[in-house]
């Protein structure tokens, strides 16, 4: 069985869904949890300049996306053929755009900036991604792609855990999100995972 490093900052956000796509693989791995103050020692060690940073078996990889989709292939959560993978690939790429917009509220420091970011957030930028997910969901029989469960659905639900402030009310607005939320926090795997880990910071 490979060995497993994951080298993030201690919080959530991108680090996560790698946590997540882990424990669904029910595999022991080193959470490896970063303070900011230790990062500029840690940063020239990595690819990029960048984390998270996934070892296996000592070798360095890097991207959360790529890596939510290697770990979801190993897992069993990729699609059956070329268009399923597009399909989950699709939808992930959009939900990224979504979070580029997310990611800059988020590092905003001027409260003033900031709430002005969030209000066009909440009335414009969610409802416009939101609405389109809630309905592809719909028709995708609860799932993100390919009417069934995949690296993806554990991706999109994952990583917007650092929203903790708004994120259940932005889902309360949009059942088959939800729906899909719901059935992902109560795999078993992540289920444990959720309940055992540190208390994650914003």
């Amino acid at each position: 069985m490979p060995t497993y490093k994951l080298t993030y900052f201690n919080f959530a956000g991108l680090g996560e869904p790698i946590r997540w796509m882990l424990s669904y693989l029910d595999v022991p791995f080193e959470d490896n949890r970063i303070e900011r103050e230790q990062w500029p020692t840690i940063k020239s060690t990595t690819p990029y300049g960048q984390v998270p940073v996934l070892e296996v078996d000592g070798k360095q990889v890097c991207q959360s996306t790529a890596i939510a989709r290697y770990l979801g292939k190993k897992a069993g959560l990729a699609g059956s053929n070329e268009w399923e993978d597009l399909m989950i690939d699709t939808m992930i790429d959009t939900f990224n755009d979504f979070r580029s917009s997310i990611s800059k509220w988020f590092r905003e420091s001027d409260e003033a900036t900031k709430k002005r970011l969030e209000e066009t957030l909440l009335n414009e930028t969610v409802p416009f991604y939101f609405n389109k997910f809630n309905d592809h969901i719909k028709n995708n029989g609860g799932y993100l792609a390919n009417g069934k469960l995949s690296w993806g659905d554990i991706y999109f639900i994952s990583i917007p855990e650092f929203m903790t402030t708004i994120w259940s009310d932005i889902i309360d607005k949009y059942e088959h999100i939800k729906a899909l939320n719901d059935k992902v926090v109560n795999l078993p795997k992540i289920k444990a995972w959720i309940e055992k880990r540190p208390v994650p910071k914003k």
